[in-house]
């Protein structure tokens, strides 16, 4: 189906370095673009490049402290430091870096840019891949993560009065946005990802619910290491789909990491690109008149590119050809979108992941489904 689509990038975005050895590299959003390019993705009527901006102090203040928001612009000066543990900045995860300020303000501002997009009409789905960074907590910087540009854009949609259903399908649980609207019903958040008992940031339990106005409002579906393709549909299949078709949605917000793919190397999931496209096409399929997609995770920087050109593809109804364009696939040495051959996982594995995500479905299905009025199969 063909939208009107943007996309949201510039080079600006990709260009700080958080340290030399840390696993988020921001030229994956260049190589992205770049492979969208390839395929002149952005010559169409229907699809269009924007340029992101910045966010302003004031809309970060949305959700983030003022003492962390002063933290992060003192950090993000060289030769500066801010030696207050509660900002969980340091060696690791979250290295403060000169420019961080203004990179996570564009990436934050990206975000918004998207869903001004969306609001005055300019298009009907938006992709803004450098976002998606839902780890952020109000005062400190979390799983590689400053500012929480989902929950800004989300606040944004609310403040306009709609419904905002936000899927993550990213390999870790979308922590940082459930603690935002974790006790509203104004936004159903979905986060679909290998258990907490085996990756970071170790939550996102089937009995994570929501509390208050918010109680049944919050989703989770955690699953076994190795899940494959085959089971990741049919677990999304028997719960999100019914979840959003349920809450009616004004706006569809998906978060769109890619580290659950089978050659990441910080996880442990076991998807290809096509598998996390079928997600997608899910999507598309169920979404609302307008439709916010972010990047998120993927750290195996070929198959963030890959799989977000695909996704773009869904997005804007555009068809792209498996095989990859020349002289991209010349410079970075990959020949197709789609993943070739079937991955070498013991019968036995797939056994395990299966019975593991039965469990998760029944469990959802038992807390949830009865609160929003749905019946079981």
């Amino acid at each position: 189906m063909a939208r009107k689509t943007v996309f949201v990038y510039d080079d600006a975005l990709s260009r700080h370095l958080l340290s030399d050895s840390h696993p988020m590299k921001p030229e994956r959003l260049r190589y992205t673009y770049e492979l969208l390019d390839s395929y002149q993705a952005f010559a169409p009527e229907q699809s269009a490049l924007v340029p992101p901006r910045p966010a302003t102090e004031e809309e970060i203040l949305q959700f983030h402290t003022p003492d962390y928001l002063s933290a992060v612009q003192r950090l993000s000066v060289e030769g500066q430091s801010v030696s207050d543990p509660r900002f969980n900045f340091g060696p690791g995860d979250n290295p403060a870096y000169p420019g961080m300020y203004e990179a996570a303000s564009y990436s934050t501002g990206a975000s918004l840019r998207a869903v001004e997009a969306l609001l005055s009409g300019e298009a009907d789905a938006a992709f803004s891949i450098s976002g998606g960074l839902h780890h952020a907590m109000p005062g400190y910087a979390y799983g590689f993560c400053v500012f929480n540009d989902p929950v800004i854009a989300i606040q944004r949609l609310v403040s306009e009065g709609m419904k905002v259903a936000y899927v993550d399908i990213d390999c870790h649980h979308g922590d940082g946005v459930q603690h935002a609207f974790y006790d509203t019903d104004a936004v159903l958040t979905i986060s679909m990802h290998e258990s907490g008992a085996f990756l970071f940031p170790g939550t996102g339990f089937t009995q994570e619910t929501g509390a208050g106005r918010g109680r049944g409002y919050a989703v989770n579906i955690p699953l076994y290491p190795y899940t494959s393709d085959e089971v990741y549909l049919w677990a999304f299949r028997e719960t999100v789909l019914p979840l959003v078709e349920r809450f009616r949605p004004d706006v569809l917000v998906t978060q769109l990491g890619i580290d659950s793919h089978f050659r990441d190397p910080i996880t442990h999931l076991a998807l290809t690109t096509q598998g996390h496209n079928a997600v997608v096409r899910e999507f598309s399929a169920m979404a609302p008149p307008k439709w916010l997609a972010l990047g998120g995770g993927g750290y195996d920087l070929q198959a963030v590119a890959r799989a977000w050109t695909m996704d773009y593809g869904v997005m804007s109804g555009l068809e792209f050809a498996n095989e990859i364009p020349g002289p991209y696939r010349a410079t970075y040495q990959v020949e197709s979108l789609r993943d070739d051959g079937e991955l070498p996982i013991k019968q036995s594995v797939v056994d395990e992941t299966r019975e593991f995500a039965e469990d998760s479905v029944r469990s959802v299905q038992g807390l949830l489904f009865p609160a929003h009025g749905i019946l079981s199969a």
